[in-house]
């Protein structure tokens, strides 16, 4: 399985950005899906998560309201708009693959991870 993240940047308290996430070479359909990010000296935290079918998903408190998971099985992608970011959203953000029907709030249940991109939010 690869993962391939894409459309961090740098952007201004208030914008939003969308984050894309291609995966490829299993049955995407599998999978459960989760965003994580990690800011500089901090651990790795899930932000949210997605069910195989999409139906069911996750959202950190921090960031209910303002970002929105959703995936493409027919295109195999995830994504990940989030709106109205803040200065605390600033972290490598980094999408993950999980082959079970559940999604998990834990770094460690997930199988596959893609290489981060990278969102920093300026005040």
């Amino acid at each position: 399985v690869q993962l391939q993240a894409s459309g961090g940047g740098l952007v201004q308290a208030g914008d939003s950005l969308r984050l894309s996430c291609a995966f490829s070479g299993r049955t995407f359909s599998r999978y459960v899906m989760a965003w994580f990010r990690q800011a500089p000296g901090k651990e790795r935290e899930v932000v949210v998560g997605i069910s195989r079918g999409g139906g069911n998903t996750y959202y950190v408190d921090s960031v209910k309201g303002r970002f929105t998971i959703s995936r493409d099985n027919a295109k195999n992608m995830v994504y990940l708009q989030m709106n109205n970011l803040k200065p605390e959203d600033t972290a490598v953000y980094y999408c993950s693959a999980r082959d079970d029907i559940y999604y998990s709030i834990q770094a460690r249940d997930y199988d596959y991870w893609g290489q981060g991109t990278l969102v920093t939010v300026s005040s």
